[in-house]
């Protein structure tokens, strides 16, 4: 099977590589799928996406008037998918479900504790030889109510970590799941009642229709002052304006991001040479000291790219052995 693998980054290349044993000829392309781009997957069976590449409908169609009869999710999450175009289009698509729900899960922990702890700040002055200590208190985790939105792989790992660490965890999930109450002491409640309640949240939901910003100015209002605020699951499920409002008046005690509402075309991709940066929001974000973001790097482990590479290689080997993959969407 010709396989055109879009947004192909040099951290999965050997992963891929290695996982596919030289069964499909693989086109790597570091470049976006979208309508300028489309045209080099003219002739493949399939194409293999990541995350920020473009599968509209229009771009759906090219791909269909250029022969691809099957798309390879390299993501489990599939907002970036027009799912009915291809239900038309009789365009056959697969996602990777799970890889490492631990490696997102432990990010967005990292993000809580070196806010928490202030240690890019912290490294920062040792580097300079200032090892004062003034500004530079943190609080105990221990006994602070944790708010998890979203209790599925990844929102289920969180909890089990914190439930180490001894915090309070509230969650808001559609549907409840005994395991975790009966394991880590977790209180399913409203997100009016999380928000009110939680020293930290932290979402973990997929991007949809319902939890486009979900975090908005009135979910903000009703938070604690000086809460923090972690996202590393999609940039849009917060509006990240309203946010900015909210870390200007304090509202906001710390912000710890992995994902950004604009990310395509600035995360993944090096911009060091580039004199001044045009995104004016995240410039903002920026300027803030008890703000953290890493560029859509949770996933990134030896595990999670390891499952990655294998499963979207099984999609490919169903489908090149006339088979439905257990993982296709529809």
């Amino acid at each position: 099977m010709k396989v055109c693998i879009y947004s192909a980054h040099n951290f999965e290349l050997e992963h891929l590589k290695f996982a596919n044993e030289g069964k499909h000829e693989l086109k790597f392309i570091p470049t976006y799928l979208n309508s300028d781009t489309a045209i080099l997957a003219k002739d493949a069976d399939a194409v293999a996406i990541f995350a920020n590449d473009d599968a509209s409908e229009p771009i759906l169609k090219l791909l269909k008037e250029y022969g691809v009869r099957f798309i390879a999710l390299r993501s489990a999450g599939y907002n970036h998918v027009d799912l009915e175009a291809a239900k038309t289009l009789d365009l056959r698509v697969a996602r990777v479900p799970e890889y490492s729900p631990y490696s997102v899960a432990e990010h967005a922990v990292a993000l809580m504790l070196a806010l928490n702890r202030k240690i890019i700040k912290a490294h920062n002055r040792v580097h300079e030889l200032n090892f004062s200590l003034d500004g530079m208190t943190g609080f105990d985790m221990n006994g602070k109510t944790v708010g998890i939105i979203g209790l599925g792989r990844i929102g289920g790992v969180v909890a089990k970590i914190l439930h180490g660490f001894g915090c309070r965890i509230l969650a808001f999930d559609l549907e409840e799941d005994k395991k975790f109450i009966l394991r880590y002491g977790v209180q399913y409640t409203d997100i009016e009642t999380l928000c009110a309640q939680s020293d930290i949240i932290t979402l973990h939901v997929p991007l949809n229709d319902q939890t486009h910003y979900l975090i908005n100015e009135k979910r903000l209002n009703q938070m604690k002052k000086g809460v923090m605020l972690i996202n590393t699951s999609r940039g849009a499920l917060v509006d990240t304006k309203a946010v900015i409002n909210n870390l200007k008046n304090k509202k906001i005690g710390f912000l710890g991001l992995d994902v950004y509402e604009e990310e395509k075309g600035l995360f993944f991709e090096d911009h060091s040479d580039v004199d001044v940066l045009q995104d004016d929001v995240i410039a903002r974000l920026m300027t803030f000291k008890n703000v953290l973001i890493t560029s859509h790097q949770g996933f990134l482990t030896e595990t999670a790219l390891e499952n990655i590479a294998e499963t979207t290689v099984f999609n490919l080997d169903c489908w090149e052995n006339g088979k439905r993959s257990v993982n296709e969407l529809f």
